[in-house]
């Protein structure tokens, strides 16, 4: 794998560097103003175990299983069922950058610190990543809701050495694919097969994927769009800023001047400046109207998703500075 690095923050990843990673083999790293607050929270974790507290998902079963307190004995064993018994998916498998994606993102969401897991986990995660190791993940089964359960079990057997992941492009069983790349399989403690599986990395990879290729497309309907008026020897009056102002949505706004840009020193359009034709077809004429909604929804979306890879999905949350 490339030894081209970026910083993950918790904060500040986007669609773009998301992409940007996964595309072009970028390694990771964890900002180290992180891991403060990461030992924090997991000694908060190991606190109420050494002092035998009742704690929902860490201490007792999960759902309907809240009230069964755990031994200390089962707790490792508990989160190891935990991602065994949520492997359930069934279909084809999820494409290997999809994959790429939800560890990406489940690695930015545990950075944050309110999820319990030790620092030996996430830096294991890291290691996974940058080796350019892909779980084999069935793209069926994900609850919606309560998030991507079952895909982040499939997920999570790579790391504890179950199932079979892709490394180096052979599918192996995860253990063999491990020892390939000098790891070992995680031992998981309290908490950590729950932090593992409660989110909306599957989704939220799909949904950025989807995003970036409608950023590319809004951008060549654009050009194509910019084409087909020089051939058509249509007009560049409609895009002038002083329209756009009187009606200024951003999209509108952003594609009128991208036009004009675009069309800058057309001969096409120079050599018909005086002509008696008023206007153009809509399909012409209303671009920024048209192509400056989609712009608005892409940009709409991308904005609630690049919320939702910097947040904590998990439950129970884990407030340090609080105790809580």
């Amino acid at each position: 794998m490339s030894q081209k690095y970026i910083t993950l923050t918790g904060i500040d990843l986007d669609v773009k560097s998301s992409i940007k990673i996964v595309e072009e083999n970028y390694s990771i790293k964890i900002a180290k103003n992180c891991i403060p607050k990461i030992k924090a929270s997991r000694k908060l974790i190991e606190k109420w175990i050494s002092e035998d507290e009742v704690v929902y998902g860490i201490t007792t079963g999960f759902g309907e299983f809240k009230d069964v307190k755990i031994s200390k004995e089962n707790i490792e064993k508990l989160q190891r069922n935990l991602i065994l018994s949520h492997s359930a998916g069934v279909g084809k498998f999820i494409p290997d950058n999809i994959v790429r994606l939800m560890i990406l993102f489940r690695i930015n969401s545990l950075i944050k610190g309110y999820s319990g897991v030790r620092l030996e986990l996430i830096e294991f995660l890291v290691e996974f990543f940058n080796n350019g190791l892909i779980p084999m993940i069935p793209s069926q089964g994900s609850m919606g809701s309560s998030g991507d359960l079952s895909p982040l079990a499939h997920m999570s057997l790579s790391f504890i050495g179950e199932g079979y992941c892709k490394c180096d492009g052979d599918i192996l069983d995860s253990a063999t694919a491990l020892r390939r790349c000098g790891l070992q399989p995680m031992i998981l403690k309290a908490k950590e097969g729950l932090a593992l599986i409660n989110g909306t990395q599957m989704m939220s990879a799909y949904l950025c994927y989807s995003i970036s290729e409608a950023m590319k497309l809004s951008k060549l309907a654009d050009i194509s769009g910019a084409l087909s008026l020089d051939a058509l020897r249509g007009s560049v009056a409609p895009f002038d800023e002083k329209i756009q102002k009187v009606r200024p949505h951003k999209g509108q706004k952003e594609t009128a001047k991208n036009l004009l840009q675009l069309l800058k020193g057309s001969e096409i359009i120079a050599s018909h400046e005086n002509c008696g034709k008023v206007q153009d077809a809509y399909s012409l004429r209303c671009m920024p109207q048209v192509h400056g909604a989609v712009k608005d929804t892409i940009n709409y979306c991308r904005s609630i998703l690049e919320i939702e890879i910097n947040s904590v999905t998990d439950n129970p949350l884990i407030f340090s500075d609080e105790g809580q």
